[in-house]
């Protein structure tokens, strides 16, 4: 057997690119089909999920550690960059936060979560926008908590604490 490229330790926190932040619970080996494989058993708190994925397909379906300082620092800036606003059919826009989101890069997750973000002193959201952005902030809360080992509500507050910041330097220049 070749030599795994990936290697998770039991306790280690992963990201799933559909799921987001698991934790690497267990490591199994299963017989399926009539054949030994070898199993990372990832929990995923939020969602109340565990999910088994095969320990040689873990790259291939784009799992990974959790990402680096310097990629946490440019999630960061992204949330306080300006808003981009397509002015593309919503429905398109929806499918393309949704890729974003399922990619499980950090960054465009923070893209997503600055382009949907909405202060108090600005127009409201419709039921759609604000589903993907609570998905889009969550997802990312949820990074950065198990990065900064902080739990997800305080890492939600940074982020929105961010946004708001950033938001008036923003909306004041376009008045």
């Amino acid at each position: 057997m070749a030599a795994k490229a990936l290697s998770f330790d039991v306790g280690d926190y992963v990201v799933y690119p559909k799921h987001g932040v698991g934790r690497v619970v267990e490591l199994q080996k299963e017989q399926i089909a009539g054949m030994e494989l070898e199993l990372y058993v990832l929990r995923f708190e939020k969602e109340r999920m565990t999910l088994r994925v095969p320990t040689n397909k873990a790259e291939g379906v784009g799992m990974r550690k959790l990402s680096s300082n310097k990629t946490l620092e440019e999630a960061i800036d992204t949330l306080k960059g300006k808003p981009k606003v397509k002015r593309t059919m919503w429905s398109r826009r929806a499918q393309e936060y949704e890729a974003k989101i399922n990619s499980g890069d950090l960054v465009s997750i923070a893209e997503v979560t600055r382009d949907l973000f909405r202060a108090d002193d600005q127009p409201e959201q419709s039921y759609s926008e604000r589903q993907i952005f609570e998905a889009a902030s969550s997802r990312l809360a949820r990074e950065l908590a198990a990065m900064e080992q902080i739990d997800e509500p305080a890492a939600l507050k940074k982020i929105l604490f961010i946004l708001n910041e950033a938001a008036p330097r923003h909306y004041k220049a376009e008045a």
